[in-house]
């Protein structure tokens, strides 16, 4: 992509990588970050302007919804409206995973900047710990794989952050990611269907 700065790096296991991270989201910028499934790019649906970078960098369409990372449940609860039975089984003995929900949004969730559908809203706890405490301190993160719209998403965290149309405020490294993203469920109505397969089999969603 275009010539650039190269971004900071700081290894997941590093001890300020927590604090960074936070520092810039909180600041309105994008941070690559490593995650169950491939490397995401992350920004905070709550401030403003923060999602449109995604869009920049990505060079994706605006209108494409992007889907939030969660802590826990109880966090995930707080976006939603209450869910059927099947999803709220899925959401306990699912998560954390590479299970992505889209749901009802609550009143809550609201003011968050995602794009697509403003009454909808896509949901996953991933079963990775360092999200999942980053979220718990800056509040839903929205995330999208770290790639160029319609590329593979690279397995290691400089090539994510070289992948896209521009520079990160950061880049935490947590080694090898893999390849396949998680499955998308829309659970909007009383029939789901799968709007996308990944991690997550078919026969799990029994």
């Amino acid at each position: 992509m275009a010539d650039r700065t190269d971004p900071e790096v700081v290894p997941v296991g590093d001890p300020a990588s927590m604090d960074r991270a936070t520092a810039v989201l909180l600041a309105g910028g994008t941070v690559v970050l490593p995650t169950d499934t491939v490397y995401g790019l992350a920004a905070l649906p709550s401030v403003a302007g923060a999602t449109d970078q995604l869009v920049t960098l990505k060079a994706r369409a605006a209108a494409q919804p992007f889907a939030v990372l969660v802590a826990d449940v109880a966090q995930a609860y707080d976006l939603i409206e209450p869910p059927a039975d099947h999803i709220a089984a899925w959401m306990a003995e699912l998560w954390p995973g590479p299970l992505t929900l889209v749901l009802r949004r609550s009143v809550v969730a609201g003011n968050l900047v995602l794009g697509g559908d403003p009454e909808t809203i896509g949901v996953r706890c991933p079963d990775h710990a360092f999200v999942r405490e980053l979220a718990a301190r800056v509040g839903p993160i929205a995330t999208t794989s770290a790639n160029y719209h319609g590329q593979p998403t690279p397995t290691t965290a400089p090539a994510a952050a070289a992948a896209l149309t521009g520079p990160v405020g950061l880049v935490i490294d947590g080694g090898l990611a893999g390849t396949v993203a998680s499955t998308v469920v829309d659970a909007t109505s009383q029939t789901w269907r799968i709007l996308r397969l990944g991690a997550i089999g078919t026969d799990r969603l029994g």
